[in-house]
């Protein structure tokens, strides 16, 4: 059943901080001691709208503390340039990375905010003098500001694709080498990752391909693929929790037989990891 509260967010969600880190995560605040599964991704790891998204279901069914640091429209920058997260999941046995898209990071092109990923700050004078036509001064949000310069030229709006989607990888690999423990990449969107190189301004993770994606295998330790299953889909919002305000947000959300879909496919993968690293 969906659940329609009369005004704020109808789920609460503990917001709490780690150590010396601005960022607010999905709580109750978890003990970062003994062995624990850190979770870094970005708002379907946190679960907006969902009770129990897939890093508490997943913790459920390996009865090992499973720490939610997801965070909503996150980048990689947000985790790169937070020490204590960083450490966190250094500390981890085994660490979750969502795939996450491309746009909501800061490149040569633009700069974004380093918390509030998909803020978007300022454009360089390499985008300037790309697109000289553009007030870029209008723009507050990655994808809407990506979505304008790619309806004015789509061959221009290529050449930004070509260095995220290089950004991306090169950050992908900075982060994963960080890492100590077993890592397991998850892709968990409404579609498996596409074989080409299409420059849409639509569906999430933004811009990452299969072929990136395999890039990055011999680098971590699994990756799992979890799309909804057509029973998840016919469900739609069904048992998701959200004011009258967020209908629309929750719309493009996954929702939770897609999380217990995809706890299901994570803990045999990261049982047979801890069996292993523990």
């Amino acid at each position: 059943m969906t659940y329609v509260g009369k005004g704020g967010d109808a789920l609460e969600y503990y917001p709490c901080r780690y150590g010396l880190s601005r960022v607010q995560f999905r709580g109750p605040r978890r003990r970062l001691q003994g062995d624990y599964i850190a979770f870094l991704g970005g708002t379907d790891t946190y679960g907006r709208f969902i009770e129990e998204p897939f890093p508490a279901l997943t913790e459920q069914g390996l009865s090992v503390p499973c720490v939610n640091f997801g965070s909503p429209n996150a980048g990689l920058d947000l985790y790169l340039n937070d020490p204590t997260i960083m450490q966190a999941a250094e500390g981890a046995a085994a660490t979750v990375i969502q795939v996450m898209g491309a746009q909501n990071m800061s490149n040569r092109y633009y700069a974004v905010h380093p918390r509030r990923n998909d803020r978007f700050l300022r454009a360089s004078r390499t985008l300037q003098a790309i697109y000289p036509e553009v007030d870029f001064t209008e723009f507050h949000f990655t994808r809407h500001m990506l979505t304008r310069l790619r309806d004015l030229s789509e061959d221009r709006f290529g050449l930004m694709v070509a260095e995220l989607r290089a950004a991306w990888t090169a950050r992908m690999k900075l982060l994963v080498g960080a890492l100590r423990g077993p890592i397991v990449l998850l892709w968990f969107a409404d579609q498996p990752p596409p074989d080409t190189d299409a420059t849409d301004v639509t569906g999430d993770p933004l811009f990452i391909t299969a072929a990136m994606v395999e890039v990055l295998r011999p680098r971590v330790a699994g990756v799992v693929i979890v799309c909804p299953s057509e029973e998840a889909r016919a469900e739609g919002t069904q048992g998701m929790i959200y004011d009258e305000f967020d209908a629309s947000a929750a719309q493009g959300m996954i929702g939770p037989r897609t999380h217990q879909e995809a706890a299901a496919a994570l803990c045999p993968v990261l049982q047979d990891m801890l069996s292993r690293h523990l």
